[in-house]
């Protein structure tokens, strides 16, 4: 990220701190920092200073699961520094800790001030984003204990409660006011000549409806401890291939980040599980579309997620209509949040609906698992679910009445409601946005699928012959429609969208490498679109732009107007090698390799649209979540797509 912020993660919790280790809660930029556990921030600030001064990185934080600095205080080559910091910082499921050494330097004995600032604002996630947004917040009780180990900051709005306690090994000789709401926690260290003393502090978060007490782990070593098994049992067993270490590297990065990413939800029984969650910063949460392509792309490795994923969604489906948060009987959540302001009504997100395209997929990940794992007992537990699905494609999601799936913008939410959802997305080739109803052609290829699927499953696992007939005449009669309304001839190309009128939204879209994944095209229209997509304005050297480069709408810095997504590119890999066409195939998954290579063998969550060819290193998007399911899968994907090739 561009403000220089360094992401922990474990489960629901992350930590983003600077170079130093500190969190400012600087409000601004492409992330906040601070500690967010469950959308709210529950440290704001966390500011080290020694005498009175802020010290220096001398080695900033470096990527990774623990955060690790080495610090002294400013000052010039005439006076070497007094002293040197080792400060440590990890976190864990609503827990953060550090443990801080200070050394001296000199030969006679030293006095040092160490001074720790912190507070906790439990600001929601949605009034640190750059969107210009206000919300009211009325009645709202804050307070600070001070213990005598530490402090207690709490947040009170109405039957809305949370907390935060920050301890210290040894105490603190005292916990001083700032004038700003922040404590000081201040020691006072005698160090021999070239002694050490060390300090641990130990953060514990409980957030609104926490149902008990984190377990702090006792150190950052510990916490990490924690995070390595749970990496490392994620990974066992996956058959790395042995003829493309970066494959296998990229491969171990993405499982490891899946390890970490994973979220508390409630199946339809109460039953807890841990699903996918989309990506930090912003989206450390259930989203559905992003779940269920996360469990899609895992699934031959790690049929876990799917076998999660699948009864969380079905714990969160729709039965009734509700305008405000885009719901209608039998659809698919695109996402849930947990934060203040869903819980208060003031953003729509608590349980919002505004996807398309979660619900045929929640069907083609269900039959997906059936076919993979041979185990029927999911299918039969979720029979009434995936029935409501098909129902709700059939009738609200307008297959029957338009003759596709169909969106139309929310006002309150998403104006695109596709995976192409930022508002200028789904456009013309000359960037000019459809109005009134769209029909976005990725979604139609889910729907195909999904009916084709639930068609086998109706056949053989809920033994419903006539169902299963009427699935199959729906799916064989979308795709004589699509490709009669959807194909541009004079482009021998598909179109992104269809507008309400029917007309075609006529940009050259990376979409068209979805309908390859799910077997909408006929053999001939496919392999034309997938020999398209390696052509020079569509492939940039690091994968498939999502708009085709000599289009007047494209932008290699839009979020969906000509930018690279790994996961869009692993659905195109997919598409290409179940088209038969393995050399295309090959060419994008080695193209997503490098890209993950020159990042550390992890890939982003989009990558910028310039060129290989002039320019040596994939461009980051400034704006893109480092860590990303979806991404981290994508390099399985690739793997089931071309093997070891």
């Amino acid at each position: 990220m561009t403000d220089r912020h360094h992401l922990l993660v474990h489960g629901g919790t992350f930590a983003a701190v600077g170079d130093g280790g500190d969190i400012s809660g600087v409000r601004g930029g492409s992330s906040p920092d601070g500690l967010f556990v469950r959308d709210a921030r529950h440290l704001s600030r966390w500011q080290l200073t020694v005498d009175g001064a802020v010290p220096e990185a001398l080695t900033p934080v470096a990527d990774g699961d623990t955060a690790r600095c080495v610090l002294v205080p400013r000052g010039g080559r005439t006076e070497p520094p007094a002293y040197t910091l080792f400060r440590e910082q990890a976190v864990a499921d609503s827990a953060f800790v550090e443990a801080l050494r200070v050394t001296s330097n000199r030969p006679t004995p030293t006095t040092v001030r160490i001074a720790v600032t912190a507070d906790a604002d439990f600001t929601d996630q949605f009034e640190l984003r750059s969107d210009y947004r206000t919300y009211a917040k009325t009645g709202v009780v804050r307070q600070r204990q001070v213990l005598d180990d530490g402090v207690e900051f709490s947040y009170r709005r109405g039957e809305w409660r949370s907390c935060t306690t920050v301890t210290a090994e040894p105490a603190p000789d005292g916990v001083e006011e700032t004038g700003t709401g922040a404590r000081r926690l201040v020691w006072t260290l005698d160090l021999e000549p070239h002694g050490s003393a060390e300090l641990s502090l130990r953060v514990a978060a409980r957030p609104h409806g926490a149902a008990h007490d984190p377990r702090v782990p006792l150190s950052p070593a510990a916490a990490n401890e924690q995070l390595l098994a749970l990496e490392g049992e994620f990974a066992e067993g996956v058959p790395f291939p042995t003829g493309w270490p970066e494959l296998a590297a990229a491969c171990a990065r993405g499982l490891s980040d899946l390890a970490v990413l994973q979220v508390p939800a409630t199946g339809p029984d109460g039953e807890e599980l841990r699903v996918p969650a989309a990506g930090v910063p912003w989206f450390l949460t259930l989203l559905g579309r992003d779940a269920l392509l996360t469990s899609l792309f895992a699934l031959p490795y790690r049929p876990q997620l799917a076998a999660a994923t699948l009864p969380a969604l079905a714990a969160t489906q729709a039965t009734e209509t509700g305008a405000e948060a885009v719901a209608q009987p039998g659809k698919i959540v695109h996402e849930v949040r947990h934060g203040e302001l869903a819980h208060f009504g003031q953003v729509p997100y608590g349980r919002y609906y505004g996807s398309v395209d979660a619900t045929p997929l929640f069907l083609v990940l269900l039959g997906a698992y059936t076919e993979q794992t041979g185990d029927v007992t999911l299918a039969r537990r979720l029979e009434a679910n995936a029935r409501a699905a098909i129902g709700w494609m059939l009738d609200h999601g307008g297959l029957t009445s338009r003759g596709y799936l169909v969106y139309r913008a929310d006002g309150g939410g998403l104006a695109n409601q596709n995976w192409k959802d930022s508002p200028g997305a789904i456009c013309s080739a000359d960037g000019s946005r459809p109005t009134g109803p769209v029909m976005a052609a990725g979604a139609q290829g889910y729907a195909y699928d999904a009916l084709r699927r639930t068609a086998h499953l109706a056949r053989t696992v809920w033994d419903d012959e006539v169902y299963a007939a009427l699935l199959e005449q729906a799916a064989g009669d979308l795709r004589d429609r699509f490709q009669r309304d959807f194909w541009m001839a004079e482009h021998t190309f598909p179109a992104l969208a269809l507008d309400g009128d029917g007309h075609h939204v006529d940009a050259l879209a990376s979409d068209a490498g979805h309908l390859l994944w799910s077997g909408l095209l006929d053999k001939e229209y496919g392999e034309l679109v997938g020999r398209r997509l390696l052509e020079p304005d569509f492939f940039s050297g690091w994968g498939v732009r999502t708009l085709a480069a000599d289009q007047p709408a494209y932008h290699p810095l839009s979020y969906h107007r000509g930018s690279v997504w790994p996961h869009d590119n692993a659905l195109i890999t997919l598409g290409l090698a179940r088209y038969g066409l393995h050399d295309e195939a090959r060419t994008v998954a080695h193209a997503l390799v490098d890209a993950a290579t020159a990042a550390g063998h992890r890939l982003p969550e989009v990558l910028a649209g310039y060129g290989r060819d002039t320019h040596g290193e994939p461009v980051p998007y400034p704006h893109a979540c480092v860590r990303e399911s979806r991404s981290a899968a994508a390099p399985l994907a690739l793997l089931t797509a071309v093997g070891g090739a």
